[in-house]
């Protein structure tokens, strides 16, 4: 463990009020932050310290995503992954960081049908892993947000069936197990279509106060122009809730691990940036890490990619 040479001072607790995420000390607060790579990931490289978190502080982040890979979880064990997390809050806690914690997987929840092995879990493991999550951080203001589940979807059925009613049920038993234990994080719920779609809340949206919702809107998801659509898609949802989208991003073609759909150019970062600064919508954007794609660096000099470039000067102009 890592230990610093006196505890940060508590950060101000987070709370949903209206539309808007607002502290205890009456601030209104729009997010704009980076992901990390899996925890987990980092620390086999080396690489989750203190200067990875300053740098993050240093591009002009005031937030940062820990994506929690189930498998991860499991191969490392959950006291030792307890470990990885409480040292990056620590550091966090240390720039002025909030932190998300999210169950990093991507498929049918319901059916326990994923896309790749690395996001193999179960309905009772990601009970479980909330159940220890709100245990474990229901002291901890840093710790503003729990995001249930990465990216529900049902890959075009191949991964089975799973109706927005079912989704919300689910949802909706893992909000009252982290609530049961006091825990007043704040619960981000995605939509279907890999956390793009949220078109049911309008009739149907989770019976819970006090959450807030999730869209990973990356630029092939639609073709530009892409703000009309936005709104129909989830942007309408941050009328009568707080939405934040924790993952953004761009890369070119050909740059390393390019893929659909985050293929695209500064001009889907100046479409999303914009709209969300219009509307008061919360961003993270993906990834903080050389390899992981679309990368924000290349190197562990933290040297800036084309999208690193873009973010990190957003970032820097406090564009809320």
């Amino acid at each position: 463990m890592a230990a610093a040479a006196q505890t940060p001072d508590p950060m101000p607790r987070i709370r949903v009020q209206g539309n808007c995420f607002v502290s205890e000390n009456g601030d209104t607060l729009v997010f704009r932050g980076l992901n990390s790579s899996d925890p987990d990931n980092l620390d086999r490289q080396g690489h989750w310290n203190k200067a990875y978190f300053e740098t993050i502080k240093k591009w002009g982040a005031n937030i940062v995503r820990f994506p929690v890979h189930p498998a991860a979880w499991r191969r490392r064990g959950q006291d030792n992954y307890l470990q990885l997390l409480d040292q990056g809050v620590l550091w966090a806690k240390e720039q002025g960081l909030y932190v998300i914690i999210d169950w990093h997987s991507i498929g049918n929840l319901r059916s326990e049908l994923f896309q790749a092995p690395g996001y193999e879990t179960t309905q009772k493991e990601t009970f479980e892993f909330w159940r220890t999550m709100a245990k474990h951080y229901k002291d901890e203001p840093a710790v503003a947000f729990f995001e249930l589940f990465n990216e529900p979807t049902v890959l075009r059925g191949e991964l089975g069936l799973c109706t927005w009613a079912q989704w919300k049920a689910i949802m909706e038993e893992t909000i009252t197990i982290i609530r049961a234990h006091d825990c007043r994080a704040i619960p981000l719920v995605a939509g279907f279509d890999w956390a793009y779609d949220l078109t049911p809340v309008a009739t149907e949206p989770i019976q819970a106060e006090g959450i807030a919702y999730v869209s990973h809107p990356y630029p092939q998801k639609r073709n530009p122009p892409w703000a009309g659509q936005w709104t129909a898609d989830w942007g309408f949802v941050a009328e009568k809730y707080p939405v934040i989208l924790t993952e953004i991003g761009f890369c070119g073609a050909d740059d390393p691990g390019a893929h659909v759909p985050v293929i695209s150019d500064e001009s889907y970062g100046d479409a999303i940036t914009t709209y969300t600064a219009e509307k008061g919508i919360s961003w993270v954007a993906w990834v903080f890490d050389p390899k992981w794609a679309p990368r924000l660096f290349t190197d562990w000099d933290f040297t800036p990619s084309r999208q690193g470039v873009y973010f990190r000067r957003v970032l820097g102009e406090g564009r809320h």
